[in-house]
């Protein structure tokens, strides 16, 4: 049985430590960030002493949404373009945003799926709104629910396309946050009415396979309690106002935005109604530190059961579905709807 966990690697190769981690904890998924991530042959070396520690072919994710949050960057990777490219190619012409925002996806997806990576914490389905903290910013694809929704789903379907499951994020909203919640816990002032345009962008795509929550307090529904450890959030806003049905995994428990130990994190994302713990490690340099923080996470998550279960099985289908696709002539469209863009640094 595998444990609801997502965690993730300290360095370019597995360490004994995690070796042994991965063997007897056995996380459901395994996230690449970019200490990981050096060129294609070790990523490919990587993923196989993964799946060998494992004994399974685990789903690796990785955060590649373009722009400024890429692992896999350049020269040993394309450069793709951010939310806000998308989003004026569809303030011009719609239906050009839409291809571009399938395609470039689609191509990322090509990129991923050569590593045996089928699994993309993008895109991003967040409104920002001004004066907000720009942690969001050119990275969402606008600041209307119609719009962002709209280069999201074909940014899932690229993705998909290409044997690669999606995870819309940051579920209910990230796009009004005053502070970056790697460092602390934002507290939204919005009212109930005002988030309903946030709430409304996501709703548009309930049927996503996964949604990363977010680590912010709406003090309209919750006061201070951060949306990964509200049931309220969680089962009256995320379940049942949006109908998001899909796997909901947290945001990184290792960030700032929540208090005390991992493994109150843990018991309070799960019991909040979260299906899958991430943990990421940003923060930490030391191997050995890495490898403490990943065990206690593993120890406090538990076995995927039930309804996790269930969409850990509809998540994993996403990812085994790669269409025919000639990526030549995909990269030669790309630079017809992006001119100016140097996909190759």
């Amino acid at each position: 049985m595998n444990k609801a966990c997502i965690l993730s690697v300290s360095g370019a190769q597995l360490t004994s430590g995690e070796k042994t981690l991965f063997a007897t904890q056995n996380p459901w998924g395994v996230i690449l960030m970019g200490r990981s991530c050096v060129s294609k042959t070790q990523i490919r070396a990587l993923v196989s002493d993964i799946w060998n520690a494992t004994g399974r072919e685990t789903l690796i994710f990785i955060d590649q949404e373009g722009g400024r949050v890429a692992r896999l960057k350049a020269p040993e990777w394309p450069l793709f373009p951010r939310g806000e490219d998308y989003a004026l190619l569809y303030k011009a012409d719609p239906e050009r945003g839409r291809e571009a925002a399938w395609l470039g996806h689609r191509l990322i997806a090509a990129e991923l799926a050569s590593m045996s990576i089928h699994a993309d914490c993008a895109p991003v389905v967040d409104l920002p709104v001004p004066g907000a903290h720009d942690v969001i910013g050119d990275r969402a694809f606008g600041t209307e629910p119609e719009q962002v929704a709209d280069l999201a789903r074909a940014a899932l379907k690229g993705l998909a396309d290409g044997g690669v499951a999606g995870v819309v994020k940051h579920i209910p909203g990230h796009g009004r946050s005053m502070s970056d919640s790697h460092l602390e816990l934002p507290r939204v002032m919005a009212s109930e009415q005002e988030l309903a345009k946030d709430f409304d962008a996501f709703a548009r795509l309930a049927d996503a396979p996964m949604a990363m929550t977010a680590h912010i307090a709406y003090d309209a529904i919750d006061p201070g309690v951060a949306a990964t450890l509200s049931q309220k959030l969680i089962q009256g806003i995320i379940r049942e106002r949006i109908g998001f049905d899909g796997l909901l995994m947290s945001d990184d428990l290792g960030m700032r935005a929540l208090g005390g130990s991992l493994t109150t994190r843990a018991d309070g994302a799960i019991a909040a109604g979260c299906d899958v713990l991430l943990h990421c490690s940003g923060f930490l340099k030391d191997d050995e530190a890495i490898l403490a923080e990943m065990t206690e996470v593993a120890e406090a998550s538990p076995l995927l059961a039930g309804k996790a279960l269930q969409r850990v099985d509809r998540a994993e289908a996403m990812a085994t579905n790669e269409q025919p696709f000639d990526a030549e002539a995909g990269w030669a469209r790309f630079h017809e709807l992006f001119p100016d863009f140097r996909a190759m640094a």
